[in-house]
């Protein structure tokens, strides 16, 4: 097999495409490279479909090797182990551009895996792996329809950018990536520091030019290497199965549909599907109960469509741009930071928020580089809210993915740490779901923020939009129910504040929409978004002033970089006496802030009191206690704050001839003075007599003191103390 390579110029970076290298027993094998980056898709398909499967089994695993970076991994074993949350959602990200695009009665296990080789810092991987996946199906004999292209899109100083580097990224005001054919956008997927549904849609055709130049590589590719499709069997569905299920069901669909809660509408189908198997011979020889479910699902989407597009009306009998009946609770739970329920027709959030110190930000070990996060927001689908049982093992690929989504929505509305020196956590538990709880976890989210007195910058509310099409007819809804996810073609979810949009998902079993569609699922996006912004302004109308009491206090103080060393102290021993003492937690930044934070005010206060006490600066004309630390013929030396030292000259000592210092000092005395000036050098220079009218009086002759000589060293020889009385 020859190599074979394609070449294609995208924003400022050109992008390669090579196979025959690498990965030659794969089904379908590329490499894409940018700049330094460079990641291996590959794609496999069983040979059959096992018997009686009626669904698509596409897994796609998309991994980083830390090798790619030059790092090796931490943890005990050496090795990479579970994937992160990052090359989960990469892993979507994948999946669901390329989804809709096989064949509907394509059966057979298929996997897409892209494995990161090598990262230059500068050029993400994730829209390279989403290109290389449809390239590795399109040169391979699995049946896909059309390839796609993926591109990034950026806004940085007014201008939008096709991939931009990490370091423009991190600048720019827009973090969109779409996935579309030739034709059509297919998926989207943005994070936006509150712009226009306006400058987004333009932002969206701008980078529909860059997706077809991709395709058109792709194709390049595919004329010079790509295999034949090979065929695959297709299910054929008895007669007799579909004769029946369409007698028995096709005139109870209507009356289901107008069934106003969904679990009623779940038992009436149930009902409905359980007659229908009693009729059926099962020792039938071509009987499967998979081609009755199949048969019985698809009467009911077309039914469903058929009542939308052509009654115009909508199972729950709303119209379509109506929103279910919504109510908004704040402070819900009694000890936590904050909280709030978020009730939208059948589907509810439980959202809590949890405010911590600096040592809760979470730390990522990402291929680009160690960074913290100081905002986390968590989903959790539990299976009592679809009223199923299931095992529970932790979180999914959806409830990362969920989660994500509603993060990147608060995240551009969340406070600088400058105004607010928190970690904030946010968890959403859905208690029920039907439809769109992502979005439910953003208006919750809010809700609970500001319950827990977190200044955002605004409020964010978040709608998911459906759409049911058929030929030339087409139909958008405004937020999308769970039988309306199930059987219609669009799942596109808008978040945002009154001023602008903060993230857009947008997911299709179709392969592509038009930008009409798209403009139609913005503006209604738009009027809902404003309606339940409102309603959340109702219930609370700004962030709360005053923490909970549950919650930690944090005093951020600002000390010279130069004296974090003796706030540590040795091996941390100041700092840990500090906190062992106090019971206050303290973090301290390299450029001099330094984080108390503490339920207890005293505590948060004497933790203050000594962390200032180090960390003081002289100031002139000031009076401190100083502590006598050295005499010495010239004056003497005081500590006025902890290590640091200043020289009160014998003139200053009193009014008056002073002979000798030894006449009213001794080592140990507490006495007032007065910081009269500090030079240049940062030298501190005293006056006892400035301090106290008069000065100090001579010692009376039987007060036992140190004697220092004018070495430093103690009277009577090297190393020995002697006493003189007067």
């Amino acid at each position: 097999m020859s190599i074979e390579t394609v070449k294609t110029q995208i924003g400022n970076c050109e992008i390669m495409i090579e196979t025959g290298r690498m990965a030659k027993q794969a089904h379908g094998a590329v490499t894409v490279q940018c700049g330094g980056t460079v990641i291996l898709a590959t794609v496999v398909a069983e040979r059959e479909a096992e018997e009686g499967q009626d669904f698509f089994p596409l897994t796609v695993d998309y991994r980083e090797r830390t090798y790619a970076a030059g790092k090796i991994p931490g943890g005990f074993f050496k090795r990479e182990g579970r994937p992160s949350e990052k090359e989960i959602l990469t892993s979507r990200l994948i999946d669901r551009p390329l989804r809709p695009l096989f064949p509907d009665d394509f059966f057979k296990e298929t996997q897409i895996m892209v494995t990161v080789l090598s990262v230059d810092g500068e050029n993400a991987a994730d829209v390279l792996a989403m290109n290389g996946a449809s390239a590795a199906l399109m040169i391979s004999d699995i049946p896909f329809r059309k390839p796609i292209g993926a591109v990034r899109v950026g806004l940085v100083g007014g201008e939008f950018v096709a991939n931009p580097t990490l370091a423009a990224l991190e600048e720019s005001d827009l973090d969109l990536i779409i996935a579309g054919t030739e034709e059509k956008i297919v998926m989207i997927e943005a994070g936006a520091k509150e712009i226009s549904e306006e400058k987004m849609n333009e932002a969206i055709q701008w980078g529909h030019k860059e997706i077809r130049n991709l395709i058109a590589l792709q194709k390049k590719l595919a004329a010079k290497a790509g295999r034949p499709e090979k065929a695959f069997s297709k299910i054929e569905i008895p007669a007799l199965i579909v004769e029946t299920v369409k007698r028995s069901a096709e005139r109870e669909f209507d009356r289901i549909f107008n069934l106003p809660l969904k679990e009623k509408r779940e038992e009436a189908a149930h009902e409905l599907y359980q007659k229908i198997l009693s009729q059926l011979d099962k020792n039938a020889p071509d009987f499967k109960e998979a081609y009755v479910k199949m048969t019985f699902d698809k009467l009911e989407k077309d039914k469903l469509r058929q009542y939308i597009l052509e009654k115009k009306k909508r199972p729950d009998g709303r119209s379509f741009q109506d929103i279910r009946e919504i109510t908004c609770e704040v402070g819900v739970l009694p000890r936590t930071h904050g909280s709030a329920l978020f009730t939208r027709g059948q589907t509810q959030s439980l959202s809590v928020t949890t405010l911590g110190t600096g040592e809760d930000e979470q730390v990522v070990d990402a291929l680009e580089g160690e960074h913290t996060k100081r905002f986390m927001l968590h989903y959790n689908f539990p299976p009592f809210s679809v009223g199923e049982v299931r095992p529970n093992r932790g979180p999914g690929r959806r409830e990362i993915g969920h989660g994500a989504l509603a993060e990147r929505a608060l995240e551009p509305v969340m406070p600088s740490p400058e105004d607010f020196p928190y970690t904030v956590r946010l968890v959403s538990d859905i208690l029920e779901s039907n439809g769109s709880s992502s979005m439910a976890t953003v208006c919750g989210g809010t809700l609970a923020l500001m319950d827990a007195g977190v200044p955002l910058k605004a409020p964010v509310a978040g709608i998911a939009m459906g759409l049911v099409t058929q030929g030339e007819k087409w139909q958008v809804f405004t937020d999308l129910a769970g039988i309306e996810d199930h059987h219609g073609d669009m799942d596109f979810k808008a978040a945002g504040t009154a001023k602008g949009l903060t993230a857009l998902q947008m997911d299709l079993k179709i392969d592509g929409i038009t930008y009409e569609i798209l403009k139609e699922a913005f503006e209604q996006a738009k009027d809902a978004r404003f309606k339940i912004l409102r309603m959340i302004e109702h219930t609370i109308a700004a962030p709360r002033k005053e923490l909970s009491s549950f919650a930690p206090r944090i005093v951020t103080l600002k000390i010279n970089p130069e004296k974090i060393g003796e706030v540590i102290g040795p091996g941390g021993k100041n700092i840990r006496r500090i906190v062992e003492e106090t019971g206050a937690k303290i973090d301290i930044e390299d450029d001099g802030r330094v984080f108390v934070a503490s339920t207890d005010a005293k505590a948060s206060e004497e933790a203050i009191k000594r962390i200032q006490a180090i960390t003081e600066e002289p100031e002139i004309g000031k009076i401190y206690q100083g502590k006598v630390r050295k005499l010495m013929n010239f004056g003497a030396f005081c500590e006025i704050l902890p290590g640091t030292d200043g020289l009160c000259h014998v003139s200053e000592i009193s009014e008056g001839f002073v002979k000798s210092v030894t006449d009213y000092l001794k080592v140990g005395d507490i006495v007032p003075v007065k910081v009269i000036s500090v030079d240049e050098n940062g030298k501190i220079n005293l006056s006892i007599k400035q301090a106290v009218q008069g000065g100090l009086q001579m010692l009376p002759p039987d007060v036992e003191r140190d004697v220092i000589s004018e070495s430093g060293r103690r009277g009577g020889g090297e190393g020995s103390r002697s006493r003189s009385r007067r």
